[in-house]
Formats: structure tokens, sequence, C-alpha cells
């Protein structure tokens, strides 16, 4: 996976949370704390919502730490922040951690 990827990947991810912030009228990250605290919809035919939304709020966090620290990588082999920028404008396949 390269660096790329990973904000093809973020871009996509907020697109799909984005629907289920507009169907249920929450934004993700007040969702998410209630959910992993235990709360479940009254209405079963919400169940395989809150779980998709869930995954996916949960993929999108871990998927903006790779990308944060991968960019934490690369600013430190870079001697400035325009270098690096010019890179990823690039679109150079920087590699992403696994």
């Amino acid at each position: 996976m390269t660096l790329d990827d990973l904000l093809y990947d973020i871009h996509t991810l907020e697109n799909e949370i984005r629907s289920y912030e507009r169907k249920f009228g929450m934004l993700s990250e007040i969702f998410y704390e209630a959910y992993i605290n235990g709360e479940e919809p009254e209405d079963d035919a919400w169940v395989r919502d809150w779980t998709a939304w869930a995954g996916l709020y949960r993929l999108w966090l871990h998927r903006r730490v790779q990308y944060k620290s991968t960019v934490d990588n690369l600013q430190q082999t870079e001697q400035t922040f325009a270098q690096m920028i010019e890179r990823t404008a690039r679109h150079d396949p920087i590699p992403v951690p696994a």
C-alpha cells in the first residue's frame, strides 16, 4: 500500500461515513462513542447499519493513524515540508509500513 492508496481509502471511507451521518443525523464521533459503550438501536432494522457504520469509522480512524505515522516518518527523511509536498503532489509511490 502506498500513501496515495491510503489517502484514497480515507476519502472513500469518509464518503461512506457521511452517508450514515446524513441517514441518522449524527456525527460519527458521537455515534461511535455511544456504540463502543454498548448502545444498541431499538429498531432491529438498524442493527446492521450501526454495525457497518461503526466498522467503517473504526477503519477510518486506523487509516488516519497509518497516514499520520507515514507522513511523520517521511518528514524525518525530507529536508523541508515543501520537499515532502513535492513528492506527494507528484504521487510518488511512498510505501506505508504494515
